[in-house]
Parts: structure tokens; sequence; C-alpha cells
């Protein structure tokens, strides 16, 4: 099968890279992946810390009222209490996730559930309010 020749030789060239730069401390069978130079390491921090720090301008230059998952979907909850025939018409169940999945985008930038200490999804602000939103029961919204 080709893929296992593949992987065969994948697995030799990656030995072989090995042998040449005298990394012998490699234990057959296990992962190399986790292998990274303190260089390798220094450069990806700096790498995520850059995006981080990038993402936390996004929404530097927009109104609160339209950058708080919170606040917009308030101003949703008027819309649909006041009006709940508009609001019906215009299918805002079906439009809500593309416009708030740019803002939960932002804020699952730095989220890792392969960390040992990350916050689940349910604890988050943002799916909560969106919960509240849709009061846990009404599946459609």
């Amino acid at each position: 099968d080709n893929s296992s020749e593949f992987i065969a030789k994948y697995r030799d060239c990656r030995r072989q890279v090995r042998e040449s730069l005298g990394e012998a401390d490699h234990h057959e069978g296990m992962s190399s992946d986790d292998e990274l130079t303190l260089t390798e390491v220094t450069k990806f921090q700096k790498s995520k810390d850059n995006v981080l720090e990038e993402s936390r301008k996004v929404f530097e230059d927009v109104h609160a009222d339209f950058c708080d998952i919170r606040k917009i979907l308030l101003k949703f909850q008027e819309w649909k209490d006041k009006f709940p025939d508009s609001y019906c018409d215009a299918y805002i169940s079906f439009c809500l996730p593309k416009l708030l999945n740019p803002l939960v985008r932002v804020q699952l930038i730095s989220w890792n559930p392969l960390e040992q200490n990350f916050t689940e999804l349910e604890e988050m602000p943002w799916f909560r309010a969106i919960e509240e939103f849709t009061d846990g029961k009404n599946g459609s919204e």
C-alpha cells in the first residue's frame, strides 16, 4: 500500500536527519514532533504572541455596542420583543451565526483544549450570552 511506503520513507528520512544532527535521545516509536529545539519553541511562541497581540486590535475601532456579543444579542432581543413579525420575517435565527462568527473566532484564538487548565466552551461568556438569548430551550435560534 502506497501510504505505508510513504510513511516508512518519511520516518527513515527523519531518522537520518536526527542522526546527522547528532540527536540520539529519540526513542523509536515515539513521536519526534515533540522534539523541538529551543529556537523552534522560541520562534513559535513569538509568532503566537504576535497573533494574539494583533487579535486584540481587530475591534479596537468598533463601537462597544457592536463588538460585544451580549450587547448585540440585546439589540436583537429588543427587536424580537417589539416587532416579532418583522423579526421572524427577517430570518434572524439564520443570520445570527454568520453575524457572531467573527466575534467568537477572535475570542477563540487563544483557546487551546489541549492545555491542562483550559476553559470549557460552555463556560465562556460568549457561549453563555448565546445560551441566554436562546433561553437554552429553543433549538431553532
